[in-house]
């Protein structure tokens, strides 16, 4: 989500429109070695529908949102597919203080999108999986032209169908720091670390437990008139454990 992460906007209807490239040209071990080269070239676009309502309950606002990614896989080797991936949704409650932000939000993915145990460049996972989400941002100054923003996010997957596999709890921690350069248009780090929390369960189940971490740079501007907000950022993976590193 960026520099403020954990940042939700004020009551209305919004449209965010995430584009996001990722490319890998190599596998790593359990022990975040090398250990064979895979290239991978991933594009998604994904819509996500939100709306705030104006109704509070402890002073928070209650609002609920959708997104359906839209994903293009080309994995040297297997295949390249674009498909529908699989449709999130879930419930927020927010708050807007005046040092903080605050966010509570708990939402499912639908396994809606294509999946086959033989086929990983199909978008679909092929399974249910719950997801818990907490996050907060701070305006250190008055003027607000600083912010620190964390959000934590948990996921409790279910059977994957096809595989009588469950694949194992996940655990992601996201943020970053930026500063208001001018009116609308703030700069600063990004970075994200996910963690496989519990081992997956099931009959030719896998004992290891990936991990991943990335950080960059990453320029925000809003345009009020508009309402427009466009964002850019760019993470590099620094760790990679039982996955791709990209």
């Amino acid at each position: 989500e960026g520099i403020k992460a954990a940042t939700l906007p004020p009551p209305g209807l919004w449209l965010r429109d995430y584009n996001s490239f990722y490319y890998a040209d190599h596998v790593n071990n359990a022990h975040g070695d090398r250990v064979a080269n895979q290239t991978a070239l991933i594009y998604a676009n994904v819509p996500r529908l939100l709306w705030i309502s104006d109704v509070k309950v402890l002073d928070g606002y209650l609002g609920v949102d959708a997104l359906l990614p839209l994903e293009y896989k080309d994995l040297k080797g297997f295949n390249r597919t674009f498909g529908v991936g699989d449709v999130f949704f879930e419930g927020s409650w927010s708050w807007h203080l005046k040092q903080w932000d605050l966010a509570l939000a708990a939402g499912a993915w639908a396994p809606t999108g294509d999946f086959s145990r033989d086929n990983p460049t199909l978008a679909g996972n092929g399974y249910w999986s719950e997801m818990l989400t907490a996050g907060a941002t701070w305006y250190p100054d008055e003027d607000k032209k600083w912010s620190v923003s964390v959000l934590n996010r948990y996921e409790f997957n279910q059977k994957q169908e096809d595989t009588d596999i469950t694949p194992g709890q996940a655990f992601t921690v996201e943020g970053g720091i930026s500063y208001a350069i001018l009116k609308g248009v703030e700069i600063g780090p990004i970075g994200y670390y996910q963690q496989q929390v519990t081992g997956d369960r099931g009959t030719g189940a896998s004992g290891e437990r990936d991990r991943v971490a990335g950080i960059g740079p990453e320029v925000s501007v809003f345009f009020p008139d508009m309402m427009l907000g466009i964002s850019l950022r760019y993470a590099y993976e620094f760790l990679a454990e039982s996955r791709l590193q990209g």
